[in-house]
């Protein structure tokens, strides 16, 4: 019979259902940007996430994607096929590292909000759909058509990086950004309930809690497992901003799943380097 952290570990491993795409930058975040591994075979991206449950068509399909946005470049050596990092993958997961080992990952940084609107020709929707991205990432909610808000004081110019320095792009972005505070006797509240689900964002968090929460690491299995984990943190983070404690239920469940993550975080990345450390031997 399995114990409750056992079944807690499991549901986190396998009953998910995630990206490939999502898989695979938790793994190239966690083991080549932090653990300075690679190049790595397709082989190994393939087997790690086949123990999630991604078939082996599906991953090579999603390494192609990612080659094609400039995330991955692949090298070979005679009929090997390994991947390395870009310039590109480097920044996006150097700043997704930033948020994934925040000392408090969702409370905002500084004081008052920061607002945002652009404009985008309809002909662009990729453009379009990249800022929104971006945006959603950073932390920003639509709080009307074409205004975006998002607490404390965000870097917009480093939040659009990738969108706002391309130079194919920068012609046909029309972006305004700017600070702002509350003005006494009218609360933000409304705005926050506006931009935010809040209830939403509170079942994510419970979600998570319910996968990882009181789940033992397994150190046989660290690289599977470290990649879901991540894999899953990155997806909460990407749900939940960062937002002002004085407009959230005294038992918002944040500071839970940080310590959820934290705990196993800790006993995994080191077994999974090791791990990954032998397979390339082998």
């Amino acid at each position: 019979m399995s114990t409750p952290s056992e079944d807690a570990l499991e549901r986190g491993r396998a009953t998910v259902r995630r990206r490939p795409e999502q898989l695979l930058l938790a793994f190239t975040g966690e083991l080549m940007v932090a653990g300075g591994a690679g190049p790595l075979p397709a082989s190994v991206l393939i087997a790690v996430l086949g123990d999630l449950g991604v078939g082996e068509a599906a991953t090579r399909a999603a390494l192609t994607r990612m080659t094609a946005r400039r995330l991955l470049a692949p090298v070979r050596a005679g009929r090997t096929v390994s991947y390395v990092l870009t310039p590109e993958s480097v920044r996006v997961l150097g700043e997704a590292r930033d948020r994934v080992f925040d000392d408090d990952p969702f409370a905002p940084r500084g004081t008052g909000w920061t607002l945002v609107s652009f404009s985008v020709p309809e002909s662009r929707r990729d453009v379009r759909h990249r800022v929104r991205a971006q945006l959603t990432w950073a932390g920003f909610g639509l709080l009307r058509d074409g205004l975006w808000i998002a607490p404390g004081e965000v870097d917009v110019a480093r939040a659009l990086g990738g969108v706002h320095d391309d130079g194919r792009d920068d012609d046909e972005l029309e972006l305004l950004a700017f600070r702002a505070h509350e003005v006494p006797g009218f609360s933000a509240a409304r705005s926050v309930r506006t931009a935010w689900r809040l209830e939403a964002m509170r079942a994510r968090h419970e979600q998570f809690q319910d996968r990882w929460q009181g789940a033992e690491p397994d150190a046989a299995g660290a690289l599977r497992d470290v990649t879901a984990l991540v894999a899953d943190w990155l997806d909460l983070l990407r749900a939940v901003p960062r937002l002002p404690p004085e407009h959230l239920a005294p038992d918002w469940p944040a500071a839970r799943s940080v310590e959820a993550f934290r705990r196993l975080h800790a006993a995994l990345a080191g077994p999974a380097r090791a791990e990954l450390a032998r397979r390339l031997e082998g």
